[in-house]
């Protein structure tokens, strides 16, 4: 503990100066008083005891007001949140065909929006100091959360997202396009953009191409992540397809990678690869700062005053 004032402690002995001070002069006079009277005034006045325990408190008040005046103050290191800079904006496709259960999850069959958002709240909640939103599309898009250092919000917005809410088509190109439009005027250091789609697009009136080069111009990368089975794997199906020449080419265009993803593995894959390509802030150097003190010696002055006028004025004479 220090003191930012501690010339402040040369005031404690200024109460000894009114040991200096000539003594007061006794008066002259009598005054002849009915017993009764005599008898009150006589239990009224306060004892030896009395008036040594009043003028201890006054001193210890004292003591108090001085030692606030100094201003005690411990130094504290401050638990905080570092700032990588990025901005990453999450486009998620909440389209009718991400209900298809094709998706092996931890053993259990399960949709492509199950796997997605296993992907992506897990990717949010490993994002400490970056700003992340949410951007959700079907047929049309919408911004579900705008970009917040609260990574747990937005993981709990994507783990809670259902399909249908923005239409069943796959408009890739209108949530590309608001992603950038959340992304384009911030001064982040880093802009970033994570599709999670089958890639099947249905619906938008822009090529997502030519939003992904839009991107790149305004520096902002793009990484895809292509959730389906492959031409192979689907059963002749091709609305079961996963249009992974379309996420790549998004991908390339605007500087980033494209991923595939079929299992458990694969999800862990591409966590680890995201996570090299936009690595997490690291440890920051401890912030200190002083914790101020004072107000604890002046509360205890404040106590002893309070309580002494609490008393009646005789007792502390």
């Amino acid at each position: 503990m220090t003191l930012a004032a501690p010339l402040a402690l040369l005031l404690l002995p200024l109460p000894l100066l009114a040991l200096l001070l000539p003594p007061e002069r006794p008066r002259s006079g009598a005054v002849n008083l009915p017993p009764a009277i005599l008898a009150r005034t006589q239990d009224a006045t306060p004892g030896r005891a009395t008036r040594h325990l009043g003028r201890a408190a006054l001193v210890l008040a004292w003591i108090c007001a001085v030692l606030a005046l100094t201003g005690p103050r411990i130094l504290t290191t401050l638990d905080t949140l570092p700032a990588t800079g990025r901005d990453i904006v999450l486009v998620l496709d909440l389209s009718g065909s991400m209900e298809k259960e094709d998706f092996d999850l931890d053993g259990t069959r399960v949709s492509r929006l199950a796997a997605v958002q296993a992907v992506a709240s897990r990717f949010v909640l490993g994002r400490t100091g970056d700003r992340v939103g949410l951007v959700v599309f079907g047929d049309r898009a919408y911004v579900a959360a705008a970009p917040t250092h609260d990574v747990a919000a937005v993981a709990h917005v994507i783990e809670t997202s259902v399909i249908g809410v923005s239409g069943k088509a796959t408009a890739i190109a209108d949530g590309l396009g608001l992603g950038i439009r959340r992304l384009r005027d911030r001064d982040a250091t880093s802009k970033v953009i994570i599709l999670l789609s089958d890639g099947r697009d249905t619906s938008g009136v822009v090529d997502p191409v030519a939003a992904a080069q839009k991107a790149d111009d305004l520096g902002i990368r793009i990484h895809t992540i292509a959730l389906g089975p492959d031409r192979a794997q689907s059963n002749g199906r091709e609305d079961d397809l996963v249009d992974s020449e379309t996420l790549g080419r998004i991908a390339t265009t605007a500087g980033g990678q494209m991923f595939r993803v079929r299992t458990t593995d694969d999800l862990r894959a591409v966590t680890e690869a995201i996570d090299r390509l936009e690595p997490s802030a690291l440890a920051a150097p401890p912030v200190t700062a002083w914790l101020e003190l004072w107000i604890w010696p002046a509360g205890a002055a404040l106590l002893i005053l309070g309580g002494m006028l609490c008393l009646r004025p005789g007792q502390v004479a």
